[in-house]
């Protein structure tokens, strides 16, 4: 854990409320994400990630500054997810669950916390790439391009194109490395 991450810890668990507010600031897009893919409705993601707030607000005093912030978070995340997947089930009968992400996710549990984690640093990290490199890597890796294929649809040189992907992969890599780290472990 960083030095910013342990004095923010420190601070929450101190009752510091600019802490809390910092760890939404954080926080809440990628817990946002958790419930929306557990769930399947904006709504219920955001209550979820309401009453993951309060409840980690709650439990500060007794937080362990020894340990990270955002997988706790993220276990509070799924934990309220699915007090609140069934909060819905048994107010009416049949909620609404996607079919192909959220009920899976509850059931099956094919999609782990840390597959959600890991890709939404990956998001966070491209979304701080250029644009220029962001969308080669876009279409090669999304759209199935080759880099011929990109240099055409761009109207770019190949050249271009080889070091805009070769620009972007190092940026990713390096960004990304926190990632690797942890895969390995």
């Amino acid at each position: 854990m960083g030095d910013s991450d342990a004095t923010l810890a420190e601070r929450f668990r101190g009752g510091d409320q600019s802490a809390l507010t910092e760890m939404y600031r954080l926080y809440s897009a990628p817990m946002f994400v958790i419930a929306l893919k557990m769930l399947g409705r904006r709504d219920l993601a955001a209550d979820t990630v309401q009453r993951a707030f309060v409840q980690a607000w709650q439990a500060a005093g007794r937080f362990d500054v020894g340990r990270e912030l955002q997988p706790w978070l993220y276990a509070i995340t799924r934990r309220a997810a699915i007090d609140v997947y069934r909060r819905e089930r048994r107010a009416s009968e049949t909620l609404p669950l996607d079919p192909d992400g959220a009920d899976r996710a509850l059931v099956s549990e094919d999609v782990t916390l840390d597959e959600t984690w890991r890709a939404w640093e990956v998001r966070r990290a491209l979304d701080q790439l250029h644009p220029d490199e962001r969308e080669v890597l876009r279409l090669a890796y999304h759209e199935g391009y080759t880099q011929s294929e990109i240099a055409e649809h761009l109207g770019i040189a190949l050249g271009t194109v080889k070091s805009r992907t070769a620009r972007a992969q190092r940026r990713l890599a390096g960004m990304l490395q926190h990632v690797r780290d942890e895969v390995a472990t």
